[in-house]
């Protein structure tokens, strides 16, 4: 059962990502497929009328979707897999999956603080304009995402936990809140740095995130579009997108780095939001003839 469920998200994530990477290759015969690929990415300002029919699109304030769904599933993987790991901590003496089991824990942990802004962003920090539609295509993604995600913090262990609640007897009341969180503040270095990537990009994405939220604070200026400035928005056009890579980056680096499932969740993060972000800077380009010329795509002097 683990090794396939294992490789069921594996090549959840390879088949998410090839479509990417096909696209992207230049070549006139793939134009198409380069363009259904991009119907993923676009949204919003992006999604002109002309480019989608409306019958496949959604309103973009259904974005609040995934961090529902997102915060529900994270909260559900993160009780069942936190209340395993105190649970067997003084039933076993293998010390090498011990650790594996609290660090998906703490990756869990670190899941649960992005998905809750989110979802708290979605309601109280984005004004979406009423017309702004995103693609059916693009909805289903992210629902994709925001269910396998998480899981793939914990994957490698998701089976014994539900043998573990599988069984009658492991449902016990007592829970010591000190006892549980000690071995969390026990983890190695790689945790450590992981974890302050990890809040280095969540911090610079909730700023980002302000500054396109204040664009849009009175009625009048819901159908507006302003060139951002301020925090990273001064060298890239996307810096919400680069400040999640740099997030998941951060995840990547707490789990070890000897993951393959969290090395495709990093894969994807990345080709997905290039992609995005090459779609809005060439919006802005073509909307502002005064637009920063010193701002790349989302890579600093790199795209």
């Amino acid at each position: 059962m683990e090794l396939g469920i294992v490789w069921l998200v594996r090549v959840a994530w390879i088949a998410a990502i090839l479509p990417m990477l096909i696209g992207s290759i230049p070549n006139s015969k793939l134009t198409s497929f380069h363009q259904l690929v991009l119907g993923f990415a676009r949204r919003g300002k992006i999604l002109q009328p002309s480019s989608s029919s409306q019958k496949w699109t959604l309103p973009q304030k259904h974005f609040a979707h995934f961090y529902v769904l997102g915060v529900a599933w994270t909260t559900l993987l993160l009780a069942a897999t936190w209340m395993y790991a105190f649970k067997m901590t003084p039933l076993t003496s293998d010390e090498f999956h011990l650790s594996k089991v609290w660090r998906a824990v703490f990756l869990l942990v670190l899941m649960e603080i992005q998905v809750l802004r989110r979802l708290m962003e979605s309601f109280y920090v984005f004004k979406y304009s009423p017309s702004a539609r995103m693609s059916i295509l693009g909805y289903l993604a992210g629902l994709f995402f925001y269910t396998a995600a998480p899981l793939s913090l914990c994957v490698n262990i998701a089976p014994e936990v539900v043998t573990f609640f599988g069984k009658s007897h492991t449902f016990t009341p007592e829970f010591d809140l000190l006892s549980s969180l000690s071995p969390l503040i026990k983890l190695g270095w790689c945790q450590l740095i992981g974890a302050a990537v990890f809040m280095w990009g969540w911090l610079h994405q909730r700023r980002c995130h302000a500054i396109l939220g204040s664009l849009r604070e009175s009625p009048s200026q819901v159908k507006e579009y302003i060139i951002p400035h301020g925090d990273w928005f001064e060298i890239v056009s996307s810096p919400h997108y680069l400040a999640e890579i740099v997030l998941y980056a951060g995840l990547l680096i707490a789990s070890g780095g000897t993951d393959v499932t969290i090395w495709l969740l990093f894969g994807f993060v990345v080709g997905n939001l290039t992609l995005a972000a090459g779609e809005t800077h060439r919006w802005y380009l073509r909307k502002f003839e005064n637009y920063p010329a010193n701002r790349n795509a989302i890579f600093p002097f790199v795209y």
